[in-house]
């Protein structure tokens, strides 16, 4: 009776549905540019590299990328430039004054910064791409070249490919956050692992039915990803509430008794961002020799770094938890400012029961959030990582790993929250009309 009542509110609220219908829209543009090849790649030398490839940092870049890479398409980039360079502008603003000083001058800074952040990203696309481009012209496979006729012409169409289409994507994803529902990056990474879900499970079953791995691994694969899931919900939905007292209140003759409410704090306060970030720092260096080491002619260094990058190794372990351990203390330092709650507080007449108003609230809001954010960077990174280690050995899909998962409930709580939010929105403006119209006739 829930969902049909949920489905029929759905029904009539026309805005929601709107966002919905153009969201799905926009993510099908965003698929069907997926299936774009770049002009000039071998389609057959390309399969075959990509599939000796697919196990190491090849492999999670391609599956960012919802199989664009596989494919060598328009939208081989993705978003991740654009992480990239956000990254890049959010260490500037902790670290440059005149960057913190924008950052605090509220819309205008914001817009600023997001300006600085574009053009960062064109300048970030334009490397890769060029160096995607070089190193698509230098390899080759047992089926010939890469790049049926490599030359001046092929660079410069490479890169305003890629680079156009990375902004087009980027321009696409502030669409669907403003016109749509969720946060638009967040849901073209989302589309492009929930697409390729069902390759990688028909994958999986054809290795159980063709003997490379145990009818009982399969079973356990999926129940551990079942595992994984659940766990990420209950972190997810975790918090811990600090109460706060408001203190008694006279109006004139009548006194008013103190509200007591409470400041909730999750556990995983940065959420999927970390996780993001961190794969796409390790992206970034690696992508280019990773593809390039494919070729006759790799160097030696190339197929160093392929190896020690590749999946399970220590050393990618040992930077990808580096990474999301301070990337979730970084980003929960920059959403949530202790002084600036406890100030808020104080002004308001709040205070933490047993802590006094003040530098000691802020003191004890930061003590608690260091505490909670020491949990939740364990949590990402045994999320992320205890899957790459147990199914590293048996050639298992990037899009049953704990990264994958983590993005996909994540996002998926987060746009149902909005939709929710909506709903709510919608019955409330539906009372307040029906209240106005009942006043009205009387």
């Amino acid at each position: 009776m829930a969902n049909e009542g949920m489905f029929g509110l759905l029904g009539q609220a026309t805005e929601l549905r709107q966002r919905i219908l153009f969201t799905l829209g926009a993510l099908i543009v965003y698929r069907l540019g997926t299936y774009i090849p770049v002009p000039g790649i071998n389609a057959l030398a390309l399969s075959e590299i990509v599939e000796n490839a697919n196990n190491g940092v090849l492999g999670m870049f391609n599956m960012f990328s919802g199989g664009a890479l596989g494919r060598m398409t328009i939208f081989a980039l993705t978003i991740l430039p654009y992480i990239s360079a956000s990254i890049i502008m959010q260490l500037m603003t902790s670290i440059s004054p005149q960057m913190s000083q924008l950052k605090k001058d509220g819309e205008s800074g914001r817009k600023t910064i997001n300006q600085y952040t574009r053009y960062l990203t064109v300048l970030l696309a334009t490397v890769q791409a060029y160096g995607f481009a070089v190193a698509l012209e230098g390899t080759s496979g047992s089926t010939g070249q890469l790049v049926m006729n490599p030359g001046v012409f092929f660079k410069v169409t490479t890169v305003v490919t890629l680079v156009g289409s990375v902004m087009f994507l980027l321009w696409l994803g502030e669409q669907i956050t403003s016109r749509g529902i969720g946060n638009g990056v967040s849901l073209i990474i989302f589309s492009g692992i929930v697409a390729e879900l069902p390759r990688a499970m028909a994958q999986i079953l054809e290795q159980g039915r063709t003997g490379s791995i145990s009818s009982i691994l399969i079973i356990g694969i999926f129940l551990l990803a079942i595992s994984v899931v659940a766990f990420i919900v209950f972190i997810e939905r975790s918090q811990r509430k600090i109460i706060v007292q408001y203190p008694k209140r006279q109006m004139g003759n009548k006194m008013f008794a103190g509200d007591s409410s409470h400041l909730p704090l999750k556990i995983n306060v940065p959420g999927v961002i970390p996780p993001i970030f961190a794969s796409a720092l390790l992206l970034l260096p690696t992508s280019l020799s990773s593809f390039s080491g494919m070729g006759s002619d790799s160097s030696d260094w190339v197929l160093a770094l392929n190896s020690y990058f590749g999946r399970g190794q220590p050393l990618y372990l040992a930077l990808y938890i580096s990474l999301i351990v301070f990337f979730a203390f970084f980003y929960t330092a920059i959403v949530f400012n202790p002084d600036e709650t406890a100030d808020n507080l104080k002004k308001n007449g709040g205070y933490v029961p047993g802590i006094r108003p003040g530098p000691p609230t802020s003191d004890y809001l930061d003590f608690v959030l260091t505490r909670l954010t020491a949990i939740g960077a364990t949590y990402l990174s045994a999320v992320c990582i205890l899957p790459e280690i147990l199914i590293s050995k048996y050639s298992i899909p990037f899009y049953l790993g704990g990264t994958s998962l983590l993005i996909v409930v994540t996002v998926s709580m987060d746009t149902v929250a909005q939709a929710q939010s909506h709903l709510i929105a919608h019955r409330y403006s539906g009372l307040i009309k029906k209240t106005k119209l009942r006043g009205g006739r009387r």
